[in-house]
């Protein structure tokens, strides 16, 4: 049964027009449940008995459950239980600017990255569209604010449940729904490539980020393994198109693995394969995990990365840490329970 926080407003307008109602009626529903957040079909007082009774019938109103918290000053970790007692986690990172969530996709994930904590746990099954919206929704009563960003960035590759994460920003970006506006989303992708051109064809142009970590096929494969299937020659040509389809800017994103991929060399590499493209680069300092082989670079290798990449004309930030006394890596705290 679908659950009503999964269905998009006009896959919901068709409901109603299937049972002979008028499609407003959908408009009237995402007030109650996005405006007012009242989640009791019986609650919905401007829409008559028979239609709450053949809401309630129809459609599911299952909420996944906070199970464990944990904070500092500028981030929060959510521990989500879900209905089949699996878990997911999402992120809350407060910024001068907002607040950001970064939310998960799946439960597990099967990318394996190697460096990710993520991985360690397999891929159980795709995250439904609700369970993705209600992690923004619990946040949000959680913490008495409102998010203005959302990041696809969580355990699991958004790619890989294509269907529920599109639904996911239809409904959020709604303007009767979450109403978070397209350049506040993005999505991040280990590079599934002929996702990313669909993709490019959504009409939400929302952010799109790329983990990279590698500039060169030999490296990329031992860290990516989806590199094996879409090389980065590949995954360069699908970015291009992106670029030349949306005319969006996209993210590159690099984590920084001590004596891995911070060589001088890396940086000059890497500025050669993105020269010239609409694109800045992410410089991500390493949360460290359980992967004891893998170790966050230096501030002085970072920097020093960074400056290269500056000298030959490419976009690049270092991303702000947050959260690294408070298991915020991906994974982490899923795994602990898990354990």
């Amino acid at each position: 049964m679908t659950n009503l926080l999964g269905i998009t407003k006009s896959d919901l307008e068709n409901y109603f027009l299937g049972i002979q109602e008028k499609k407003f009626k959908a408009t009237q529903v995402y007030e109650w449940l996005y405006r007012k957040r009242v989640f009791d079909i019986d609650c919905f007082s401007n829409i008559k008995k028979e239609i709450r009774e053949q809401l309630k019938h129809d459609f599911d109103m299952t909420f996944i459950k906070i199970e464990k918290k944990q904070e500092d000053d500028l981030t929060v970790k959510y521990l989500f239980r879900l209905p089949d007692d699996e878990f997911i986690e999402a992120v809350v990172m407060m910024h001068d600017y907002g607040i950001s969530i970064c939310v998960s996709s799946e439960v597990g994930c099967n990318m394996g990255c190697a460096f990710c904590e993520s991985g360690r746990l397999k891929k159980v099954r795709n995250l439904e569209t609700y369970e993705m919206v209600e992690q923004i929704l619990l946040a949000e009563k959680d913490l008495g604010k409102r998010i203005s960003s959302v990041v696809i960035m969580g355990i699991g590759e958004p790619l890989d449940n294509y269907d529920n994460v599109i639904n996911f920003i239809k409904i959020i970006n709604d303007a009767k729904g979450i109403q978070i506006g397209a350049r506040h989303i993005t999505l991040s992708t280990c590079g599934l490539v002929p996702k990313i051109y669909e993709l490019s064809k959504m009409p939400i142009q929302i952010n799109l980020a790329i983990s990279f970590h590698a500039p060169t096929d030999e490296l990329r494969n031992k860290l990516m393994p989806v590199n094996k299937v879409y090389s980065i020659d590949t995954l360069i040509k699908a970015i291009k198109d992106y670029l030349q389809v949306t005319s969006r800017r996209v993210t590159i994103e690099y984590v920084m693995l001590s004596n891995v991929n911070d060589s001088i060399e890396c940086a000059r590499l890497l500025a050669q394969l993105f020269q010239g493209m609409n694109i800045y680069v992410n410089l991500i300092p390493y949360n460290e995990t359980n992967h004891l082989e893998f170790r966050r670079s230096s501030k002085t290798k970072i920097r020093e990365f960074y400056d290269i990449l500056k000298k030959e004309g490419i976009n690049v930030t270092i991303r702000k840490e947050f959260g690294a006394n408070i298991d915020a890596a991906c994974g982490q705290l899923r795994g602990r329970e898990n354990r």
